[in-house]
């Protein structure tokens, strides 16, 4: 995997819209948050505009990050919210200079299409906070952001539950949202996973879909080839009016009954305040015990 160079003060970033719209105050304080770290800050064109449900129209997003792709002063690419909408303009992107001179891109949730094409193309990126969260989030969140993309080493640990699986292994990181990541097996964007540790996290849904959700990850074999699953937020659960009868790890860990790989849960990162930045595609390693999970990158 081809890691991006790292950012350096005095950098350009670039704030982009790519999916739902967003309200101005959280550029204001996206863009004041950039520059006062040393920073200089682009707002693209399209970035507060209004088009339905979306920040423009496929077009005008797609001409957004485009010209932050194709701009040789941008070094990141900051996605302002998630929402939908990647997926519709993912087609529409030339990424020939992307490839050329790799660059940031950060985000979570709907993010995850970019993410999940970066690492088809065989490039880093950062699942991270973005602009719309940045009032709530943890200082942790934040300053790991910032560390992640300068090149600063990043080390986690964070307490264990009863239904981790014990183990240690290393691989490169991959993944991000569930249902995003999900809506692409089976497409020319999947990228392979093999001898990968798998990151995942959810927010909203029900645990039926959720275990529905796992089987597809079964079934397309992506399970069989993995080292390892880290379990981030999945906020917001909800359960239908007859239950379920499992809680979300004992339908995660029905999956990995027979697969000898660790299992962690809790991460910090998700739909959380606490969501730490997280390099997908670099090496890492995870040691996931009775006590503590660790994940340190290699």
């Amino acid at each position: 995997m081809k890691k991006p160079r790292f950012l350096k003060k005095g950098d350009t970033v670039a704030i982009l819209a790519p999916a739902k719209a967003i309200e101005e105050a959280h550029i204001e304080r996206a863009k004041t948050l950039w520059q006062n770290a040393g920073f200089k800050v682009l707002v693209s064109e399209n970035c507060l505009g209004s088009h339905h449900y979306f920040s423009g129209t496929d077009a005008e997003r797609t001409t957004d990050f485009q010209r932050a792709i194709d701009d040789e002063k941008v070094r990141a690419i900051i996605c302002a919210r998630g929402g939908y909408g990647c997926i519709r303009i993912l087609d529409r992107i030339n990424w020939a200079s992307f490839l050329e001179d790799p660059k940031w891109v950060l985000g979570f949730s709907d993010i995850t299409i970019f993410h999940q094409k970066l690492a088809k193309l065989g490039v880093c990126s950062v699942h991270s906070t973005m602009p719309l969260n940045y009032k709530e989030n943890s200082s942790e969140a934040i300053e790991t952001m910032f560390d992640v993309t300068q090149g600063k080493k990043v080390t986690f640990q964070w307490e264990s539950s009863p239904f981790v699986k014990k183990g240690r292994t290393e691989g490169a990181l991959i993944g991000g949202n569930l249902s995003v990541l999900c809506g692409l097996i089976g497409t020319k964007d999947m990228p392979d996973y093999t001898d990968r540790i798998l990151f995942l996290e959810e927010v909203g849904e029900h645990l039926y879909a959720v275990d529905r959700m796992f089987y597809q990850l079964e079934k397309s074999g992506i399970l069989d080839g993995i080292r390892g699953l880290i379990v981030g937020g999945f906020t917001n659960m909800k359960d239908t009016e007859v239950p379920f009868g499992s809680c979300l790890e004992e339908i995660i860990n029905k999956h990995f009954q027979y697969r000898n790989i660790p299992v962690a849960f809790g991460f910090p990162a998700g739909h959380i305040d606490d969501n730490r930045a997280l390099l997908l595609g670099s090496q890492a390693l995870l040691e996931v015990g009775k006590d503590n999970c660790s994940l340190n990158f290699i």
